[in-house]
């Protein structure tokens, strides 16, 4: 099994967080991540007004415009409903998640795990090799403030709520094999924080086809 930081990568409903302000941002630095990955930025334009829509018909706040709402997200995969292409999910899926906000303020990216590419997205005064430095330096040790990340990368940025050095959210997969059948689960747990409590936001389990090969005893799985 594996453990994969979630706030590695930028949470899609930051674009629908409470404040006008927070979403403009949001905006603003999924922009900044689909130019360094050379996305169309019409499919952020359609992303953004779908999670909108989806989210106006969630809150009971949807104009009857005679159209049906989206439904809302709760997986990457999920994107697609929102108009997204399959060449830009596979893209993306490295950089982006979909979590819930939490009181709907923004989920900040956690510069101890984060690529430099979403560095570069979350902190708009990072150019990808000032990122990409935050990346080395970290190897060496973790930040325990925002401000050393900032300084590592030789910017006077005053970090904001936008990045962290710790997360909440954790996709959790494993895998069970036992003689021909193959069983893979991932799950998604938020943490509260200051405990040991653990939340499942959701899990998956998945049967995965046994390859035995062409030789006897090979135990593969794909």
């Amino acid at each position: 099994g594996q453990v994969t930081d979630m706030q590695s990568r930028l949470n899609v409903m930051n674009l629908i967080a409470s404040s006008p302000q927070d979403q403009l941002t949001a905006l603003t630095r999924f922009t900044r991540l689909f130019e360094l990955l050379n996305l169309p930025a019409g499919e952020l334009g359609a992303l953004q007004r779908g999670l909108s829509r989806a989210d106006a018909a969630m809150r009971g706040t949807a104009s009857d415009d005679g159209t049906d709402a989206p439904l809302m997200p709760r997986r990457f995969e999920q994107l697609a409903w929102l108009g997204l292409s399959p060449e830009t999910l596979k893209t993306l899926q490295p950089y982006v998640t979909v979590l819930p906000l939490v009181d709907r303020r923004v989920t900040p990216v956690n510069l101890n795990t984060a690529s430099a590419q979403v560095i570069a997205a979350a902190v708009p005064d990072l150019d990808l090799a000032r990122a990409q430095r935050i990346v080395v330096q970290r190897d060496s040790q973790f930040f325990r403030q925002t401000k050393q990340a900032m300084d590592a990368a030789g910017v006077t940025t005053t970090p904001d709520a936008w990045v962290s050095v710790t997360s909440d959210f954790f996709e959790v997969r494993g895998r069970l094999r036992l003689d021909d059948v193959a069983l893979e689960e991932v799950s998604i747990v938020q943490r509260e924080r200051g405990t040991r409590h653990v939340t499942t936001l959701w899990r998956e389990r998945t049967a995965l086809t046994v390859d035995l090969g062409a030789h006897p005893g090979a135990t593969g799985v794909r």
